[in-house]
């Protein structure tokens, strides 16, 4: 309960007047908002024009078709937020998905409250609209905070107190947006969990990181699964970098370079020992099942 006070503290703070979050009887006893800040008019759809800095990029078909059918048997249950840009020109400022909704239910006219909001109040109020309100996948939430906190200039703890979230927990999230991109997908689109990437997301090498997060889908692994793989990979790295530092290593800068490309390409660290005239190349791998692997890209 307490996080959701904070939250809508946030909002009327952001608002400056009655929030649009909540039943029709928490608004029906709310106190009068003056004509000049809040009013709800009925909006042609034609005039509503799409807010730039929505932060959600995927709607799920389904689940807009579903509402779409909800709208056009029972109307919008809650209205829309517009900012008035002329006189018959909106842009919205939240409720995307009951916008998009209402067009496909063929609606000419929706409810929509009009509220007074510069660009900045606007990208701040569809943000936390959105993280307070909608569904979104942790690279959503991830990109919305960092916006906050880039584009409004928020520091990490109010930002936390705007979304009723610890420091800790916007710090995690926002970790998120240095994993490599295949691994934000996966968790764009719901391929992989949060706990999967914060157990990943603790080994600092890109593709050492890559490599877990293909056996995770390969194997369908378990967070506490992956958590064992990932001490494991840093208890061997720790080891394998204490060795080299007690046996210097003649490697010359095309052979450091040599290393990358074939630990990039088989998703594990491969050293690389040579005297300038002889050497050997290393491919640790984990399992049986990582050998193979390795095997199937030697074509073994």
């Amino acid at each position: 309960m307490s996080k959701k006070k904070a939250l809508g503290r946030g909002l009327s703070a952001l608002l400056s007047d009655t929030p649009e979050t909540g039943n029709f009887e928490e608004l029906s006893n709310a106190a009068p908002v003056p004509e000049s800040t809040s009013r709800m008019n009925e909006i042609p759809v034609s005039e509503i024009e799409t807010n730039p800095f929505q932060p959600r990029q995927h709607f799920d078909e389904v689940a807009l078709l579903e509402l779409s059918e909800s709208i056009r048997v029972h109307g919008i249950i809650q209205p829309v937020t517009v900012r008035k840009l002329t006189s018959n020109q909106y842009q919205l400022i939240s409720g995307e998905r009951r916008f998009q909704a209402s067009k496909l239910a063929g609606l000419s006219s929706i409810p929509a409250y009009v509220r007074l909001a510069d660009d900045q109040q606007m990208l701040e109020m569809a943000l936390i609209e959105n993280i307070q309100r909608e569904n979104l996948n942790p690279i959503e939430i991830a990109l919305s905070y960092h916006r906050l906190i880039s584009e409004c200039n928020l520091k990490q703890e109010e930002l936390g107190e705007r979304v009723g979230k610890n420091r800790s927990t916007v710090t995690n999230y926002l970790r998120l947006l240095k994993l490599p991109p295949d691994i934000q997908i996966a968790l764009r689109d719901h391929r992989l969990s949060m706990g999967h990437a914060r157990a990943i997301i603790n080994i600092e090498n890109s593709e050492s990181q890559l490599f877990i997060f293909k056996k995770t889908i390969e194997d369908d692994l378990s967070v506490r699964k992956v958590e064992e793989l990932v001490r494991q990979l840093t208890a061997k790295t720790a080891t394998t970098e204490a060795k080299d530092k007690a046996e210097p290593s003649g490697d010359s800068k095309e052979i450091t370079q040599l290393q990358s490309k074939l630990s990039s390409h088989f998703g594990t660290k491969v050293s690389i020992r040579s005297d300038g005239q002889k050497g050997d190349i290393k491919i640790p791998f984990l399992s049986v099942t990582d050998l193979n692997r390795i095997l199937d890209i030697l074509k073994f």
